[in-house]
């Protein structure tokens, strides 16, 4: 007979052009999916309004009624108070204290449950993908930026300020003019197009044009992927780049906290795979110190773009289980 617990809950990884919703049984098995347009410029009102359409659409194709969810979990972008369910600051969506978990919660008519999108992710990986078994976890997500997150002594560790793990707000290069000095400015996936693109405009042969059909005005990830496989020079020299650096970066945190395994996921990631990982292992293990630390496991995610849904699904869970809205490791 099945219990309370058995009972599917949703995830949500809310992003600032699409959002996915999923419907997620207690095996940690997708039983269910919607992906909406998330349009924040309609405001929070209509992007909420989706998103209870999405889970009515993701129920529908699990084949179980709304009321037979436990609760909900939401992966947001920005700053966010899980403890209380507010958004503080998301510019991708152009919010500033909004009440999420509360508004949504009287909507859909159960407990919501809100993180971070980037911390969601990681704490799915941990739960359920390549963080499985660590107790001692970084998280480094490569996309239109970096985010980050951090598992410590098993627990999704979110600091006093409730931010801890922004490794793409690192001041990487601090005598560079301002826009230019931190990780994310240097090392995200939007860093390497635009050096790319900069470098082509400046007279560097590249393949990149071809395989962009001659549109440079957004070259997509897969493109990066493409072009590096096939030895191109201009994306192997941009890459590599922002892959020493970037692993400059995560051995600099291996250092401080002395972690067992770091997870690289994102879009880069998931269309590079082990040519990219493979670059930044190299870089962390050359920087991490004592030597001790230069043995740590740098690996690619395993749940790839699912991560961020089935960690806000496995954060509901953990919500409920706990009585509280995400038990946090204060500073």
């Amino acid at each position: 007979m099945a219990t309370r617990t058995d009972r599917p809950v949703v995830g949500i990884d809310l992003g600032g052009t699409n959002m996915q919703v999923g419907v997620v049984d207690s095996t940690g098995r997708i039983i269910g999916r919607a992906k909406k347009k998330t349009r924040a410029e309609e405001g929070p009102a209509k992007v909420m309004g989706r998103i209870h359409d999405g889970i009515r659409e993701a129920c529908e194709e699990a084949k179980i009624p709304a009321r037979a969810l436990l609760a909900v979990g939401i992966g947001a972008p920005g700053a966010i108070d899980p403890v209380t369910g507010i958004v503080l600051e998301a510019p991708n969506l152009r919010w500033n204290h909004i009440p999420l978990a509360k508004t949504l919660a009287k909507k859909v008519g159960r407990p919501v449950y809100v993180d971070n999108d980037v911390r969601s992710a990681i704490f799915g990986e941990h739960q359920l993908g390549a963080g499985r078994g660590c107790s001692e976890l970084m998280g480094v997500w490569i996309g239109t930026g970096i985010g980050g997150g951090l598992i410590l002594r098993d627990e999704l560790y979110h600091g006093y300020t409730n931010t801890a793990g922004e490794v793409g707000h690192v001041t990487l290069f601090p005598g560079m003019p301002p826009g230019s000095t931190s990780l994310e400015n240097n090392c995200s996936r939007t860093a390497i197009v635009e050096r790319i693109i900069k470098l082509i405009k400046t007279n560097h042969k590249s393949i990149i044009p071809k395989l962009a059909d001659n549109d440079l005005s957004d070259v997509k990830a897969r493109v990066v992927a493409m072009a590096f496989a096939r030895n191109d020079r201009v994306t192997k020299m941009v890459v590599e780049s922002a892959a020493e650096n970037l692993g400059i970066a995560i051995a600099s945190v291996v250092t401080l906290l002395g972690l067992q395994r770091v997870v690289i996921g994102g879009g880069l990631t998931e269309a590079m795979g082990e040519r990219l990982v493979g670059l930044i292992r190299r870089s962390v293990h050359k920087h991490a110190a004592p030597e001790i630390n230069r043995h740590v496991e740098v690996v690619k995610t395993e749940l790839e773009a699912d991560a961020g849904l089935l960690g806000a699904a496995m954060l509901a869970r953990k919500g409920l289980s706990s009585r509280s809205r995400t038990r946090v490791i204060r500073a």
